[in-house]
């Protein structure tokens, strides 16, 4: 996506440590109309598996996914942080080290809402390491749901996540994958996933 790369050229910032601040159109402000075409270039790429649902984790993940589904005609699932009182007793848990925050931080998902007849597809807005996705492939594991692919907005390839992922047998799209972050420059790398 040609547009989302210059995007992230114009407005990405290296906050040094493998971070990429792009909360000008992602992750705190989001752009409408970059978001659906980023949707809509996942669906096309997903598109004829047979999705019943998206996965992701809140609340970065939400807009990209929510995209996703909306071009697929399926719901959206989040992987929530915080458990609500709304939530029942048993719910499906799992824990990731989240690159931003310093910790670990839990997902968690009810079970009226992710079960054995889902195939899911995962979205998030960045594949970085692949813990936080590993983390919703294992929710939807948990529930007994089929996981077709991963897609992400932006891929630091040079974290490694997209090796532990196609290791475990997932099929991986990325919209835009960083090859580098040097403090002057982000360098793309070319023939891998558009």
């Amino acid at each position: 996506m040609e547009a989302l790369k210059q995007r992230i050229l114009k407005e990405g910032q290296n906050l040094g440590g493998g971070i990429l601040k792009v909360d000008s159109f992602l992750n705190h402000q989001v752009d409408p109309a970059l978001m659906l075409a980023a949707g809509g270039a996942l669906a096309a790429h997903f598109g004829a598996m047979g999705v019943t649902k998206v996965l992701t984790a809140e609340i970065s993940g939400i807009a990209p996914a929510l995209t996703t589904a909306l071009a697929l005609g399926v719901p959206v699932v989040y992987g929530r942080k915080t458990k609500p009182i709304t939530m029942p007793d048993k719910i499906f848990v799992q824990t990731a080290p989240s690159h931003t925050k310093g910790k670990e931080v839990a997902l968690m998902v009810s079970p009226e809402f992710l079960g054995s007849d889902d195939r899911v597809l995962i979205i998030d807005d960045f594949l970085a390491t692949g813990h936080t996705i590993m983390a919703l492939v294992r929710l939807a594991q948990q529930a007994g749901a089929e996981v077709l692919g991963v897609g992400a907005v932006i891929e630091k390839s040079f974290e490694g996540g997209r090796a532990a992922l196609e290791a475990e047998g997932l099929r991986v799209r990325s919209l835009a994958v960083i090859k580098e972050m040097t403090d002057d420059e982000i360098i793309f790398a070319e023939g891998v996933s558009p």
